[in-house]
């Protein structure tokens, strides 16, 4: 008898249930959703602080000669109150509704302190930023927003090298794969790619979420593969050789740099379209701030952000040919058709398996799994074991 591999599809996804399958279209549906709640989340935030004058008054108070530390301390303090003031919804967003969908057990103290360290880190880390923004602006004048992907392609690289080795460990406990048959599979694969085999991480991600997950992270020195503890104690030897290929795709094919590279020329973009119509925005929130002012950066972040909502469906289609390209990487090295399915359809109770193709066009950041299931059923009919 014939393999079929739309009947085999069917069949993985199926065995998620009728419930799960629901659970997993509420869950990314209402997501969807919560893209349009924080833009007007954001606007009310922006409001909020241009209306207080908290700026303004901390402008005054730190000086205008000194404008490069005016920049610094009003972006970090606008950081600050803007997640304070928006706290209630983080609440909601990050914490109670993936409570509510079984996406996390993480006590409530512990979601608090790990934000609030969170909320210190970048706050320091966007005071940075726009301190090079607005230098940029003083600087190079009319066209400074031709330079600002070079300062976010800077950023973006600065933040890749460090965040593995100073960030990241704050939040999470990273150790090397446990000696055993995992490791001995893994450490073959590593060299087989190239990766250095300490670059091969587990880590508590049960910490934060249940999800199925592993990730690459880091560039040059500081770069790494991580495999949740979730999917390192759930999979089976072949789900996580299948898992640990994706991955090392991802490492192996740069696909970092690809990001960093969309990221800078959509900043170019983004900061051009701003320049040219920064004026309308401040006067609908109220604030007299010229673009150059850093008293105007509520209004600024919110431009940013109503763009960047408009630019998801091209940042999101060129994820989804990297993931396409990490399944294929994991397919023709590891050859694991039948393991790569059923990790795939794990992450599906988090991710709605059978979007629309407008859907995963417009919100989906990977591919849907029944699509990726199925480029794995389709490789195991062409290359039978």
């Amino acid at each position: 008898m014939s393999f079929d591999p739309q009947a085999a599809t069917a069949a993985y996804i199926d065995s998620l249930g009728t419930d799960a399958l629901a659970k997993a279209a509420a869950y990314t549906t209402g997501g969807h959703w919560l893209l349009l709640w924080n833009l007007l989340v954001s606007a009310l935030v922006a409001w909020l602080i241009v209306r207080s004058g908290i700026l303004d008054r901390i402008s005054t108070m730190v000086g205008t000669r000194r404008f490069n530390l005016r920049a610094f301390v009003i972006a970090t303090l606008y950081f600050v109150a803007a997640n304070l003031i928006s706290l209630p919804w983080t609440l909601y967003q990050e914490w109670w509704r993936e409570l509510g969908y079984g996406r996390t057990g993480q006590p409530l103290g512990d979601f608090l302190g790990q934000s609030a360290l969170s909320v210190a880190i970048f706050a320091v880390l966007v005071g940075l930023f726009f301190v090079g923004v607005y230098g940029l602006m003083r600087r190079t004048g009319r066209f400074w927003w031709a330079w600002s992907g070079a300062l976010t392609a800077f950023a973006l690289s600065v933040f890749l090298l460090a965040g593995p080795v100073f960030i990241e460990p704050l939040f999470n406990e990273y150790k090397p794969v446990p000696g055993g048959e995992v490791r001995d599979a893994l450490v073959v694969m590593a060299k087989q790619a190239g990766v250095p085999e300490d670059r091969i991480f587990v880590y508590d991600g049960s910490r934060q979420s249940n999800n199925f997950t592993a990730n690459v992270s880091g560039i040059a020195g500081s770069a790494r593969i991580a495999i949740s503890d979730i999917a390192y104690k759930g999979a089976s030897l072949d789900e996580v050789k299948a898992v640990t290929g994706h991955e090392i795709g991802h490492y192996v094919l740069g696909h970092v740099w690809r990001t960093v590279i969309l990221l800078s020329v959509l900043s170019v973009l983004f900061f051009f379209v701003a320049d040219r119509t920064f004026p309308r925005f401040a006067r609908a929130f109220g604030s007299s701030a010229s673009i150059g002012d850093p008293t105007g950066l509520p209004v600024l972040v919110f431009m940013i952000s109503l763009l960047l909502l408009f630019a998801q469906p091209l940042v999101n289609g060129t994820i989804r040919m990297g993931e396409n390209e990490a399944d294929q990487y994991s397919l023709e090295n590891v050859n694991l058709p039948d393991a790569l399915a059923t990790a795939l359809v794990k992450t599906a109770e988090y991710r709605n398996p059978r979007p629309s193709e407008l859907e995963e066009t417009l919100f989906y950041t990977h591919p849907s799994v029944e699509r990726r299931v199925r480029r794995a059923m389709d490789w195991k009919a062409s290359h039978p074991r």
